[in-house]
């Protein structure tokens, strides 16, 4: 029963994603006042998707030190500077570009171990990226976001870097120990069962949080159209920069695969609930129409990526 559940969720969650959003939006009242479960619900998300995460996958940073400083690199800095770039240039307004480099500042999403597995990356070497990342983000996204929001808008880092701690560090250091503790046994038995409530979670603090966007939504307009252009762009030149990087830079199929995945996907979530929980309603913006491309994107950017691969093995047999 769990197992259909999660297939199911997983095969349509680019059309649930959309959907939490606008009921988030149409549930307003009743979305905010469920507000204090966000972290609570996050904190579980992280401690199942940790749960087949090791500490020894930290040890992979010893054969490619390189590629994982690079990544993390591409990630917090690289693509923050082309996303303020942008917005900088198309809005004149401060709370949308601390918004859009939000959305692209947050930690590497941990759901882009699927897609890595189905383009066959590097596994040991996406999980090493995703668990550094993670345990490095309490301190880099309040930096970031320091330096871009700057004296105009007052934000509280030491809070911020609490509330981090708590929804990501911890709960995958627990679910690490626990995989470790019971050498992968306890993952085995509960981890396909937690796969749907995850998910569940995921929906949820979806629209919870989207009630915080409610009072941009409901008058549609021009301006609104081109944040999710801006959002649709940024998001695709992600993928396109680690495509191209992956491609002509990383001589190994499977790394580049991983660096696409990896550089792509983000953990919008935890940009959901940084931005409604200490900036502004506008700020979450661009965070939220985040989750309307992501999981479509992924999915096409794994046609280009496994059309990478068998070429790259059609060159090999041929040689």
């Amino acid at each position: 029963m769990l197992e259909k559940l999660n297939v199911f969720l997983q095969k349509y969650i680019a059309i649930l994603t959309p959907l939490s959003l606008i009921l988030g939006v149409l549930v307003e009242g009743w979305g905010q006042n469920l507000v204090f479960l966000v972290s609570w619900l996050f904190a579980f998300m992280t401690f199942s998707g940790s749960l087949h995460m090791k500490f020894k996958d930290v040890k992979i940073f010893m054969k490619h030190p390189g590629l994982i400083i690079f990544s993390i690199i591409f990630l917090h800095l690289f693509m923050p500077l082309w996303a303020y770039f942008l917005s900088t240039v198309i809005f004149d307004d401060h709370l949308l570009t601390v918004g859009f480099v939000l959305a692209v500042a947050i930690p590497t999403g941990v759901t882009s171990v699927i897609w890595i597995n189905i383009c066959k990356g590097n596994l040991p070497l996406g999980l090493s990226i995703i668990l550094i990342d993670t345990l490095l983000s309490p301190f880099i996204l309040p930096f970031i976001l320091f330096f871009v929001s700057g004296e105009k808008i007052e934000l509280d880092v030491l809070s911020l870097v609490f509330n981090l701690v708590l929804m990501i560090v911890l709960p995958t250091i627990v679910g690490i120990l626990v995989n470790e503790w019971s050498k992968g046994e306890i993952p085995k038995k509960i981890g396909k069962k937690l796969a749907p409530f995850s998910k569940l979670c995921l929906f949820t603090v979806i629209l919870i949080n989207s009630s915080a966007i409610a009072p941009y939504l409901k008058d549609f307009n021009l301006h609104l159209l081109f944040v999710i252009l801006l959002v649709f762009l940024i998001a695709v030149s992600g993928y396109v920069f680690a495509f191209y990087i992956g491609r002509y830079l990383l001589k190994d199929y499977s790394h580049m695969a991983t660096f696409v995945y990896t550089g792509g996907m983000r953990n919008i979530a935890v940009g959901v609930i940084v931005a409604t929980t200490y900036f502004p309603g506008k700020v979450a913006m661009p965070v939220v129409f985040g989750m309307l491309f992501q999981q479509v994107l992924a999915s096409i950017f794994s046609k280009l990526v496994i059309k990478r691969t068998t070429l790259m093995d059609e060159n090999q047999v041929s040689h």
